[in-house]
């Protein structure tokens, strides 16, 4: 979005002359009532034909009405300078401020990428308690194709008018468009072919059958069995007891739904990211009202961003029979992501797009596509650049405030509050600080981070709350600690990476630290590979590092995707096994000699090597390293070759053949002086000399 008009308004004065007067050089003239009495300036703005930003979401709908009324060509933004800036106790320092939430705003669009496609019918199934369950069908059944699933007392409708089952230990996976449902069968009676008559209820010498005003009510206790009440049913055919035996297939039952409604009181789906079309208002009259309304919007054909991308290329997950790292697994709230025959298996259509799994994935594997990583943070970068530009020496520097969108109220909440704060209701937001808003905290990782505090920010704190997941909090908490030591080893000071809780933010952001030192702003572009993104950022708070000392080295928290590998030399017998291991080129092969070799740049702590090494020579250092010859192989373990006793050819080391006799000897099908020996030639060799020995080809003849 390039050459746009960008308007401000003082919104009736309440925001400060000294802070908008900052703006005069990316702005016109600023407004009093830019959407009353000086909408003279909108219009003549929307009729430029360039794009338009306005300072103002309060009367957003009224610009647009507007503007299509006009017919305007010009592409209109909106940019809440009002709560986020100018309505603080610091309103006329906020300028700088204002000038990068225009800045980022004048931002060009994202690029488009793939999507998913979901498709879904209106098919409903209704889980709950027969009373509440049958009566949300009843009121559903015009508008969608409704079945009741009942959990309780079964139990018929006045009328049958959709399909009616009751079962146990009911089971709901998938997504919108395309939920399983699996669940046991409760009593021997098909609901569904159940047409009341109560013939079994007569036929049933035990009173295991009872006539209730709910139906038919099986007492599992009183029941023999007999088989009375299936010949009473006849061609009904509605009561079956192979239902009731766990080791027939007839005792579950699986369907397949486009939509779930869950009235159970606790959800059957237990993530803290449910699926599209999967709604569990519980047993709350108004929440079930709401979650009625909103499944009549689920009907259709519907689009959602591939919001990831799966490299397997890169994926350390698995490698030679051994599992290594699963931490996009662990982090995952929506269960889109499975270890599968161990390949990693991403469901796009249950992927919400959190991004926790880009954060933690050490190798870039993991890569969140939408919004893409670099033009987020291109985003960021602009906006800090304006706000250095308009501030000059007279702000303190920024603060980066991470939020999303589901969470901007908290943050607008500040900046209302601000209005009485003579009545000590609240200062609003510092001027410092700059409202960061992105598709969701989990994804902004150490990559992320480390790149903003380049790009000029003094300080990151990301919005978390009540119902984070907590593998999320524990997943930036880990990362922010990685860049927290880091930071702090090259003379950054501590804690300029921290998570702050939605209830602490008057409190939290109003208490900033002060700080020693700042950093370089950089110009780098960020790279959408993970790597390559921490490799220039690290590289750029080194070369500008604020310690008197030569920090080469730097020890991290375990857990960190940077390390060393260390090998007991008197252990290794240079199979190479590791090397076959490493996903990622960090352990390398020597052909031309028994050498191994480490890139420790490469190196992303996966512990595959650790887990292979038949030895169990190697052993993991999380560090940070950074001299220049952390990009350089160099030699972990290396030995003498051993050459065959025959023909002279070297093959193995000599280490490993030793051990290898070492351990064979005392096998039976290595007794006798020659079969030793044969272990210590090469190939040909061991061939020719089984053929020379007469007892040995009988062995091999007799086996055949």
């Amino acid at each position: 979005m390039s050459a746009a008009t960008c308007l401000v308004c003082s919104c009736n004065g309440s925001i400060p002359a000294a802070a908008l007067a900052t703006l005069a050089a990316v702005s016109a003239t600023p407004a009093k009532a830019l959407c009353r009495g000086d909408v003279g300036q909108f219009r003549d703005a929307m009729g430029q034909n360039t794009a338009v930003v306005v300072g103002c979401t309060q009367e957003a709908a009224f610009f647009s009405e507007f503007a299509e009324r006009a017919g305007a060509p010009a592409e209109l933004r909106f940019v809440n300078l009002r709560e986020l800036a100018g309505w603080s106790a610091e309103g006329a320092l906020s300028g700088a401020k204002m000038a990068a939430q225009l800045a980022m705003a004048c931002a060009p669009a994202s690029s488009p990428v793939s999507t998913v496609d979901l498709i879904s019918n209106g098919n409903l199934l209704i889980i709950g308690p027969a009373a509440a369950a049958l009566d949300w069908a009843e009121r559903l059944m015009d508008d969608l194709d409704v079945a009741a699933l009942i959990t309780d007392n079964a139990r018929l409708p006045a009328r049958r008018e959709f399909a009616v089952w009751d079962g146990r230990e009911v089971h709901v996976s998938g997504h919108l468009g395309a939920f399983d449902v699996r669940w046991r069968h409760a009593s021997p009676i098909d609901l569904d072919r159940c047409v009341g008559c109560g013939a079994c209820v007569r036929a049933c010498p035990e009173g295991a059958m009872k006539m209730v005003d709910t139906g038919v009510l099986y007492d599992a206790a009183r029941c023999t069995q007999h088989g009375d009440c299936v010949k009473a049913c006849g061609d009904i055919g509605a009561i079956n007891f192979a239902r009731l035996d766990p080791t027939t297939d007839a005792a579950m039952r699986q369907e397949r739904f486009d939509l779930i409604l869950d009235l159970s009181r606790q959800p059957l789906i237990r993530l803290p990211h449910l699926p599209d079309g999967y709604l569990a208002p519980g047993a709350d009259p108004l929440e079930q009202s709401e979650a009625a309304r909103r499944l009549l919007g689920m009907v259709g054909e519907f689009e959602r961003p591939r919001y990831l991308e799966y490299r397997e290329a890169r994926c350390a997950h698995h490698r030679q029979g051994k599992t290594g790292c699963s931490k996009c697994i662990d982090v995952c709230s929506t269960a889109a992501i499975s270890s599968v025959k161990n390949r990693i298996v991403v469901d796009a259509a249950l992927c919400a797009g959190c991004g926790g799994c880009a954060t933690v994935c050490p190798t870039g594997a993991a890569h969140h596509a939408y919004p893409a990583p670099s033009e987020l943070m291109a985003v960021a970068q602009r906006g800090l650049a304006a706000y250095r530009t308009a501030a000059g020496a007279k702000n303190a520097e920024p603060c980066l405030l991470i939020h999303t969108a589901r969470r901007r109220d908290a943050v607008l909440a500040l900046g209302r509050q601000a209005l009485g704060q003579a009545l000590g209701q609240g200062k609003g937001l510092p001027a410092r600080v700059i409202p960061f808003e992105v598709h969701d905290t989990a994804a902004f990782g150490l990559d992320q981070a480390l790149a903003v505090l380049c790009y000029g920010a003094a300080l990151v704190r990301v919005v978390v709350h009540d119902d984070f997941p907590e593998s999320y909090r524990q997943a930036l908490t880990q990362q922010f600690a990685i860049g927290n030591t880091v930071l702090a080893a090259l003379g950054y000071g501590a804690n300029r990476l921290e998570l702050i809780d939605e209830d602490q933010l008057a409190t939290g952001l109003w208490s900033l630290p002060a700080l020693a030192s700042s950093i370089v702003p950089a110009s780098f572009l960020f790279s959408d590979d993970k790597r390559a993104a921490l490799d220039m950022a690290i590289g750029h708070l080194a070369v500008h590092a604020k310690t008197d000392t030569d920090t080469t080295e730097i020890l991290l928290p375990a857990g960190a995707p940077f390390g060393t590998v260390t090998v007991a030399a008197d252990a290794c017998t240079l199979c190479m096994s590791c090397v076959g291991a490493c996903p990622n080129g960090a352990l390398l092969d020597t052909p031309e000699a028994p050498k191994l070799r480490f890139v420790e740049k490469n190196c992303v702590q996966c512990g595959l090597c650790v887990q292979t090494c038949p030895e169990n020579a190697l052993t993991l250092t999380p560090r940070l390293w950074l001299d220049d010859d952390a990009r350089r192989a160099r030699t972990l373990n290396e030995a003498k070759p051993f050459h065959c006793i025959g023909c002279g050819k070297e093959f193995g080391t000599q280490q490993m053949i030793q051990s290898m006799v070492g351990r064979l000897s005392g096998h039976s099908m290595f007794a006798g002086e020659q079969a030793l020996r044969r272990l210590q030639m090469c190939g040909d060799c061991r061939v020719f000399d089984m053929l020379q020995d007469k007892d040995a080809m009988s062995v091999l003849e007799s086996g055949q």
